[in-house]
């Protein structure tokens, strides 16, 4: 990935969101100490975010290895790692007002889907400590983990429209109707997601939730466009691979909170730079016509 199209992305917004902030900060009455840094905000969230289009699977290696050795010319003022490591927390706000930036725009096809972020190994649930407030045991179709889920509403295009971090044991359906309050058309999702107290909730926000039937349920008549829509969520679980296996947004080497969730918004961010997503290459509006 190029760094100069990320590093002006980013620091366009750090312009106008640092001096925002600080308003903020005064206006609560919240104190801080404003101590002057050799690299400034916009070139940490650059670091951090070029890491996962790196292909290292660690970040001290990439930050010793390729950081300190082959981008001195981008960053002339580098730190050492331990003094990056402290600077890393100061970026968890802007970064995840930069995701929220980023989130693409509804057509009308959208598809929602959640995807497991395990912080241990099941064999080390009783001595976690890093985790130990926060996350919680849960099930997924494979097996029981430990961790965190990650809920995902996608476009046809592969963008990302919205998301949340829940504890691993949050039902799939629970964050979807505050998730999806300014979309519209169809929303298609998997048997996980059945539900007329959901269904119902969301036609009242105009937006019609589409699933597969389960063997126990009577079949009911579907246009054919939305039973090809239904055959096509898998673009979701290529989204959710992408993150996982590209962007490394889950490991089990995190020791502290705040860094994983640097790691995790710093991911998605790379996320929506890659030029190749998973799409079904259409849009084609004509065909979300919903009957109210």
């Amino acid at each position: 990935m190029d760094i100069l199209p990320v590093f002006c992305g980013i620091d366009d917004f750090c312009l106008l969101f640092e001096p925002r902030w600080q308003q903020h900060l005064l206006a609560s009455s919240i104190r801080q100490r404003n101590r002057r840094s050799s690299l400034c905000l916009s070139e940490v969230m650059t670091i951090i975010t070029l890491f996962h289009c790196s292909g290292y699977r660690n970040f001290k290696d990439y930050y010793q290895q390729h950081v300190l050795k082959h981008m001195f010319w981008a960053f002339p003022r580098l730190v050492s790692y331990n003094r990056f490591v402290e600077l890393m927390p100061q970026a968890v706000l802007p970064l995840c007002a930069y995701l929220r930036s980023r989130l693409g725009q509804c057509s009308g096809i959208s598809f929602v889907d959640s995807t497991t972020l395990k912080v241990c190994h099941n064999r080390r649930i009783h001595s976690h400590k890093v985790f130990a407030r926060s996350a919680r045991r849960g099930k997924n179709s494979v097996d029981w983990f430990y961790g965190f889920k990650l809920h995902l509403v996608i476009n046809d295009c592969g963008e990302l429209l919205n998301l949340k971090l829940t504890p691993g044991n949050v039902d799939d359906r629970a964050p979807v109707p505050q998730m999806v309050k300014q979309l519209f058309g169809k929303l298609f999702a998997d048997k996980g997601y059945i539900s007329q107290k959901l269904c119902a909730v969301l036609f009242e926000q105009k937006l019609q939730l589409m699933t597969k039937l389960k063997t126990t349920m009577k079949n009911k008549l579907l246009p054919m466009f939305d039973k090809i829509m239904l055959r096509k969520r898998a673009v979701i679980e290529a989204v959710n691979d992408q993150l996982k296996n590209i962007s490394q947004i889950e490991h089990t080497r995190h020791r502290s909170p705040v860094n994983f969730f640097v790691n995790l918004v710093a991911g998605l961010i790379a996320y929506t730079f890659r030029e190749k997503k998973p799409s079904l290459n259409i849009r084609v509006k004509k065909q979300l016509q919903l009957v109210f």
